[in-house]
């Protein structure tokens, strides 16, 4: 688990976490022993903080990271030894909390992302 923040304030995008999690694989296809084979990580972000904004300018970093693409190719290039990434996928992404955040609550906002690779 991988876990980064701004730093404390009272502007946008401050004073929030983000908690990074790999989620148990689920395998079907050929064999492990099959080097041809492609595989697919399924990683969570979760966003806190104590306001909607918080959380939502952290998941706008975070879409950003993994989404962004540039002339070049992709912003931010996703290193897996011996693979090459073929795909990127956003599969959870509901919204923040409906809670404002003005009663000292906790604001949440939960992604889920695919890599999928492929022998290089």
């Amino acid at each position: 688990m991988w876990a980064w923040g701004a730093a404390a304030g009272g502007g946008r995008g401050t004073g929030g976490l983000s908690i990074l999690d790999s989620l148990p694989g689920e395998f079907s296809g050929p064999s492990f022993a099959d080097w041809h084979a492609d595989g697919a990580w399924t990683y969570q972000v979760t966003s806190v903080g104590e306001r909607a904004d918080q959380v939502q300018w952290l998941a706008d970093r975070v879409r950003a990271v993994l989404f962004d693409r540039t002339a070049n190719g992709w912003r931010t290039e996703v290193e897996v030894p011996r693979m090459r990434v073929i795909d990127r996928e956003l599969t959870v992404d509901p919204g923040g909390d409906p809670v404002d955040g003005s009663q000292g609550d906790i604001v949440s906002y939960v992604q889920r992302f695919t890599v999928t690779v492929t022998p290089a």
